[in-house]
């Protein structure tokens, strides 16, 4: 009841500066999305010859989202790990690492200082307009680490209005644990002001997320104290900024747009009893994101497209020991504990699209990417280039059917990249409502300049960097059948069923180094598959519309090649999604519920007994998650959400192997998900000026 009273009194005095905000579902609910990811100019989805996923603004808001994890924690083939050592956490799709999936923040890739997708938790989730996700290799149209799929995240306009102001405020709990404002709890704050008027158009924005931490030892704990209990989950600031000029008329559209982050994660050593002392550590992470795009329509044959990013990533390892009797504090002096990482990343694109007849057009393209780094943990000053040219058409010889050919041509600095890699995309449309998309394509992923020359070396880690790792290739083959056959009046219904197939060589993996088994490197594998499936069925009723999903994907289990231990070939997982919006028009709100179903995650690992090997099949546990939330709008300009995150109070999964084979986990103990169950309550208040 605290946290309801303390929000509502803190807005209360907020003056009437707002813009009226509607639950009006027709744009999360209409079954036409337009989509842009992979395409050669926005279309629906219906006429892409990629199966594309898009989950909406209103969506997010509907779920009270502080975080993209939030966003895509209930949907189908996305699995979270979280590293409670360092505090971040990445993500898997399809069966594949993070390492392996492309983050896009408006077409640009995200920058990531270790091979953790980290940055996915680091955008503003208030920016964002929409998520669009395509699963499966996009090597051809993105370059690297597009082998398990793409996640663009793409953020909003100035809109149509003169001017528009809105603010946010949310609170939540973590677990059991809350205290107004500060503290534990996550706390949330944002504000965005936009403008527009004859082309021009501007927006900036503010954002300060605060997590207190879970489950946290006290600071004066002993040493013993904080090492029994492994479930703590550090307290972690983030203050967001971002900014947006741009122009457009009808044949032409600019725009530069910043980017801004800086976060803190606080760790708490615990105290020597016989001397008073504890170490404490702050990870800090800037990151400034640059981007100007722009869009030229030189005819109605003829277009062009330009993207020049640029974006400087630090992250900051402060060690102090403090001296509780004195209160003071010293820097340490251990490997690692005093050091700044610098990574920078340039990419510029440029793309023309000419449509030479309504059976066929080609997009040509030229791509230059440059990383570098520096810092005591990495080796040189290191730069990889890499130059890319590309090229695909799109033939459609009679109506209803779509096929696209593409090649991408790679020259790297560093390491022999694959020279060319090719896909072949295809869309029938069998009839009005049935579609058919079979697809092959050649993946590739180079070898991270942190995999080949970043060291980490902690406590708690020795991870050392490859050089002489090789780029990550595969051939990946998907189809899908969509169904979109009712349609009337209140109703809508589609069904679609998607299958896919991966065979990777020289899969980039940790591994113990063969000259000391106390330090893991970065190792290619020769070998990993992945296969599966999805079916995904949405309907909408009148004010209903319901999302049941069902996955089951194979992940590769390489001792399956040793005829003596007798395992199969792939270790299998279920997945089961239902998301449910019910809106009430008099009342304009609405109740929605997010549930997932996470089967568990099986692997094979070798035991020995009486000189015997055998392959025992282990698993990470099964899980529930769900949440429930309500919305509704107050009076005209207020929007209110209230719910429960985690309502199966989900905190660690068990684990029964007995070495995880991961650098920065431990065989045998409970996997750390969440902090627990958690209340929310958020107010979000708007003004526009038309």
């Amino acid at each position: 009841m605290r946290i309801y009273l303390s929000i509502v009194f803190a807005l209360s005095g907020i003056s009437a500066i707002a813009q009226e905000v509607k639950l009006d579902t027709a744009k999360a609910n209409d079954l036409r999305e337009v989509v842009v990811t992979g395409q050669y100019a926005p279309r629906t989805l219906k006429n892409s010859v990629y199966q594309v996923k898009t989950i909406t603004a209103e969506k997010i808001r509907l779920r009270a989202a502080t975080s993209v994890q939030q966003v895509l924690n209930t949907e189908l083939g996305f699995r979270f790990s979280n590293d409670l050592t360092l505090g971040t956490t990445d993500v898997q799709l399809m069966g594949m690492s993070g390492r392996n999936v492309k983050i896009l923040l408006d077409g640009v890739p995200m920058v990531d200082r270790s091979d953790t997708r980290e940055s996915l938790n680091q955008i503003d989730i208030n920016t964002i307009e929409r998520i669009e996700i395509v699963e499966g290799p996009m090597s051809v149209v993105y370059g690297s680490d597009a082998l398990a799929g793409v996640i663009n995240i793409i953020t909003k306009n100035a809109g149509k209005s003169l001017l528009n102001v809105s603010a946010r405020i949310q609170e939540e709990s973590a677990g059991n644990e809350y205290h107004a404002f500060t503290g534990n709890g996550l706390h949330n704050q944002n504000i965005n002001i936009s403008w527009q008027n004859k082309g021009w158009n501007a927006l900036a924005g503010f954002t300060h997320n605060d997590f207190g931490g879970w489950n946290l030892a006290p600071k004066t704990a002993t040493i013993e104290e904080v090492e029994s209990v492994t479930n703590r989950w550090k307290p972690k600031e983030q203050w967001l900024g971002n900014a947006k000029l741009g122009y457009r008329n009808d044949h032409f559209n600019i725009w530069y747009r910043l980017d801004g982050l800086n976060e803190t994660i606080d760790v708490r050593g615990g105290m020597n009893p016989n001397n008073y002392k504890a170490k404490f550590q702050t990870y800090t992470t800037q990151r400034y994101t640059q981007q100007l795009q722009s869009e030229y329509k030189l005819s109605p044959s003829l277009q062009f497209t330009e993207i020049l990013g640029y974006t400087n990533l630090e992250r900051a390892t402060r060690s102090v020991i403090h001296d509780f009797t004195t209160n003071t504090e010293e820097l340490t002096t251990a490997a690692g504990e005093q050091d700044v990482a610098k990574f920078n990343a340039t990419i510029f694109r440029a793309t023309a699209l000419y449509v030479a007849n309504k059976s066929l057009s080609f997009q040509p393209g030229f791509e230059f990417n440059r990383d570098a780094a520096s810092g005591a943990r990495v080796i040189g000053s290191p730069v990889i280039n890499d130059y890319a040219f590309f090229v695909s058409s799109e033939i459609t010889p009679v109506m209803g059917i779509n096929i696209r050919p593409g090649l991408r041509f790679i020259k790297n600095s560093v390491y022999d990249a694959p020279p060319v890699i090719p896909s072949l995309n295809t869309q029938f449309s069998l009839s009005k409502t049935l579609d058919l998309r079979l697809g092959y394509a050649r993946g590739f992923r180079s070898p991270a300049l942190r995999e080949l020359y970043y060291n980490f070396v902690d406590a708690s880690h020795t991870i050392l960097g490859n050089p002489n790792l090789r780029a990550e290739q595969s051939n990946s083959f998907n189809g899908s059948l969509a169904w979109s056959g009712f349609r009337h009046r209140d109703v809508q219904f589609r069904s679609t069923l998607t299958g896919f197939y991966n065979l990777f060589k020289n899969r980039i993996e940790y591994g113990i180094d063969p000259t000391n088994t106390s330090v893991t490197t970065l190792i290619n594998i020769s070998k990993y598959k992945t296969t599966g499936g999805t079916l995904e069925n949405t309907l909408i009723y009148k004010n209903l519309q319901a999302t049941v999903g069902l996955s089951y994907i194979g992940r590769y289990n390489d001792l399956s090649e040793n005829a003596a231990l007798e395992s199969p070939q792939f270790a299998w997982a279920i997945e089961i999604t239902s998301n449910l919006t019910y809106t009430f028009p008099k009342i304009n709100g609405s109740v929605s519920l997010f549930y997932k179903y996470t089967g568990s995650l099986p692997s094979y690992q070798i035991s020995t007994v009486n000189n015997i090997q055998t392959a025992n099949l282990v698993k990470i546990g099964s899980f529930h998650w769900a949440d429930l939330m309500l919305n509704k709008n107050l009076w005209r300009y207020l929007t209110i959400n209230a719910g429960v995150k985690n309502i199966f109070n989900i905190t660690q999964l068990s684990n029964s192997s007995a070495a995880s084979g991961g650098a920065h986990s431990t065989g045998g103990i409970a996997v750390p998900y969440s902090y627990g169950r958690s209340y929310v309550l958020g107010l979000i208040y708007n003004w526009n000026k038309k």
